[in-house]
């Protein structure tokens, strides 16, 4: 791709990735040309449709997701997925469907987005318990679902500061009472 191409194809993701996270899924595909600087026509020759537009957008910020995961895992292990928690919680919050209006079409995004977030949750969950910071019976999907609850829950409400309270209060019940 040439430069040009590539700048254009980035600020076109970029600019999508924040117009899905305000509006949801269907934000307007020109309104996201315009906020990219690009003409509609630069945005189709990059995604011909609204669903590949929205799957390199989920692609993208799963593999942020994940790329999150690999980079705390040089941390302290309980610190680290208490910050990936924190990550997984900010992407659950700004989705507005977008990882359901993906998967509900053909679009292949050439990997299992569930499972690539199970693996790298599970990842640093394993190391916390095998450091004794996080109690052993908890499983990755129970973590993934506490998130998930939070995310819905204060979805729609006016209190801003209440995501993080109820982060805090899944983080401090998933320490070890012995570690």
């Amino acid at each position: 791709m040439r430069v040009d191409a590539q700048r254009n194809y980035e600020r076109v993701l970029e600019a999508a990735t924040a117009a899905f996270a305000e509006e949801g899924p269907e934000a307007s595909l020109n309104d996201i040309a315009r906020r990219a600087g690009v003409g509609a026509g630069t945005l189709y020759r990059h995604f011909p449709n609204r669903q590949a537009l929205q799957a390199a957008v989920l692609s993208d910020r799963i593999e942020t997701l994940c790329g999150r995961a690999e980079e705390l895992q040089a941390g302290e292990p309980s610190t680290a997925l208490i910050e990936w928690l924190r990550a997984l919680l900010v992407h659950a919050r700004t989705d507005h469907g977008l990882g359901g209006a993906v998967l509900a079409g053909p679009i292949d995004l050439g990997f299992d987005c569930q499972l690539a977030i199970r693996q790298a949750g599970a990842t640093l969950l394993t190391r916390a318990q095998q450091d004794g910071g996080i109690r052993a019976e908890v499983g990755i999907d129970d973590v993934i679902q506490l998130v998930a609850g939070i995310a819905l829950a204060a979805r729609h409400g006016t209190d801003t500061e209440q995501p993080d309270r109820l982060l805090r209060l899944v983080t401090d019940a998933l320490r070890s009472p012995t570690g």
